[in-house]
Formats: structure tokens, C-alpha cells, sequence
């Protein structure tokens, strides 16, 4: 599985780590977002992994009701994969997190394997001016404890388990393959996984080659064939550690959530410009980019038929 020759490509096209001052290209409304989905999609992103914000101050929303503003648009307009996160932002309940997931059936959710100290603190010296209090405050606290227990997992599992919904594991250290699996060995989750290793973001893994290599060697001896492997480079690390992950048979994400910068000093216009520049890496290699329905075959996911919106 993890050999395959057509590369994935996820884009996340908003996220709940950057705050709306620190781009203007950070898509905040429905229909912004809605339209950065649709134009990635077009760039080539096999998957879209969306979250949701209040239009007025750029806040995470979590409620189904926000995502409701904007999934029936992107399933008209485009055959993407929607995967929807279950990360929220670290200061939400598992309760208010899952709801979205389980509202909709996404084909794909985000599922985070682990708890883990969350410092977004660094920000504050690159971005001043900013707009809403709330993102000073946001950004300034540093006893964040984004708590994902072997409980709270084991909740997401279940909850979504009804739906066919399947996952993309977010690993942002060695110890969260492990809980990965503990949960395979136990028949909560089965294959092919979908496992999304994250580096660079304070508190997880950092984003040096070693790192990552170190995660796919715990992977690969962890779960051999049954997985897919993906990667996602914080802030300045994207797209060099989607390139490397990319030569080493990979797939990859890009997206406004992840990084807002296209080059040195030079924000994203829009998540398709991400999309199109990983894909230009990708294709330099030699290699296929995967369509929605290839990664759906690869994934086994259930189809968009299937799906609650």
C-alpha cells in the first residue's frame, strides 16, 4: 500500500491554528471557504479537510451548523474527498469536536492519536497587529493540553464506526503510532489506515529529515502493508518535507491551515496555489497524482453517495 505510485494530495484549506489577521487569503466565511476547497480540488487535492469559522471574527465553529453553510456547495461542485476534522481546536470538547463528524458521514475524518502539549505562542513574535482580542489571548496561552485520551478516542471510533466513516490518523509524535496500534490490535480501527505524521508544530515532532524518517521507519514496523503514509509540514517545513515524503513514496498536505506562506516571505494567495506548487514537485518526480476516485479506491472509503450532506 504504502508503495503506491499515484500520490495523494490533502488540502486543509483553513484549520483553527492561524488566526484571520495573519492573512488576508486565510478563507473565513462559508462561502471563502467553500470556494478555496472547490478551486483546491481543481488544482488537483484528491481530499479536502475542512473546519469551520464564525465570518464575523474568524473564531473555530464547531457546530454542524456552520458546516452546513458550505459542505452541500462543495459536494455539487466538486467529486472530492470532504474529510472533516475532529480536531476542532484544542480548547473544545470531545462532545462539541465529534459533532460535526458525526452529523455529516464524511467519507473521512481527522482522528488525533494522542494528547500533547499545543504552543502557538511562537506566533506573537511574527504577527503584532493583530484585529480581535481573542486572538491575542488565543495564541499567548501556553498551558494548552490538547487532550485526545485512549477515552476520547475510543469515542470518535465509535461514534462515527455507524457511518462508514473512515480516518486520517494525525500523529504528531512516535507515541501516537503506537496508540495507533493498540487501537488496530483491538479491531477499532482496520485497514488500509490512512496515517498523517505532522512535524513542526511545538509540542509534536520536530520537522528535521531525521524526524521523518523516523516516523516512517516506526510505521513501517509497525504496520507494514496495511497503511498509507502521508505527511504534513508546518509553516517554513511544508514543502520540503512533502517533497521528501513525496520521493519516498508518500502522499502529502498542503493548505492554508497547515502553512500560509507559498515561498520566503511570500504569503499564499490561496490554498489551489499550494496545490499547484506540490503538485509541480510531485510531478518533477516522475510521479501520478491521484484523483478522488483513485483515493478512494486506495482508501477504501465508502463514496461520495454515501455521505449526510
Amino acid at each position: 500500500m504504502a508503495s503506491t505510485r499515484k500520490v495523494i494530495i490533502t488540502c486543509a484549506v483553513t484549520g483553527a491554528i492561524h488566526t484571520p489577521s495573519m492573512s488576508p487569503h486565510l478563507p473565513v466565511t462559508p462561502e471563502a471557504i467553500a470556494d478555496a476547497a472547490i478551486g483546491a480540488a481543481e488544482a488537483g487535492a484528491a481530499i479536502v479537510h475542512l473546519h469551520a469559522r464564525d465570518p464575523e471574527t474568524g473564531q473555530p465553529d464547531q457546530s454542524p451548523e456552520a458546516f452546513a453553510k458550505f459542505l452541500p456547495i462543495i459536494k455539487q461542485r466538486t467529486n472530492c474527498v470532504v474529510n472533516l476534522t475532529t480536531g476542532g481546536a484544542p480548547t473544545m470538547s470531545i462532545e462539541e469536536r465529534v459533532r460535526p463528524a458525526a452529523t455529516f458521514a464524511p467519507e473521512v475524518a481527522s482522528l488525533n492519536l494522542g494528547s500533547m502539549n499545543f504552543g502557538l505562542f511562537g506566533m506573537l513574535d511574527r504577527f503584532t497587529d493583530l484585529k480581535h482580542e481573542w486572538e491575542r489571548t488565543y495564541l499567548a496561552n501556553k498551558d494548552i493540553i490538547f487532550r485526545n485520551s485512549f477515552g476520547q478516542i475510543e469515542h470518535i471510533l465509535t461514534t462515527c464506526a455507524p457511518n462508514g466513516t473512515r480516518f486520517e490518523f494525525e500523529c504528531y509524535d512516535t507515541a501516537h503510532l503506537y496508540n495507533l496500534k493498540y487501537f488496530l490490535d483491538r479491531g477499532l480501527v482496520q485497514a488500509p489506515l490512512f496515517i498523517q505524521t505532522v512535524f513542526g508544530l511545538q509540542g509534536g515532532i520536530g520537522a528535521h529529515p531525521d524526524d521523518v524518517m523516523h516516523m516512517k521507519r516506526t510505521a513501517d514496523r509497525l504496520f507494514g502493508d496495511q497503511y498509507h503514509w502521508s505527511v504534513l509540514g508546518a509553516g517554513r517545513n511544508q514543502m520540503n518535507i512533502a517533497a521528501m515524503a513525496a520521493a519516498m513514496g508518500g502522499n502529502v498536505r498542503v493548505g492554508l491551515e497547515d502553512s500560509l506562506w507559498i515561498g520566503p516571505g511570500q504569503l499564499a494567495r490561496s490554498n489551489a496555489d499550494q496545490v499547484r506548487r506540490v503538485r509541480q514537485i510531485i510531478e518533477g518526480l516522475g510521479l501520478e497524482i491521484a484523483t478522488p476516485d483513485d483515493a478512494r479506491a486506495m482508501l477504501a472509503l465508502k463514496g461520495g453517495d454515501k455521505v449526510g450532506f
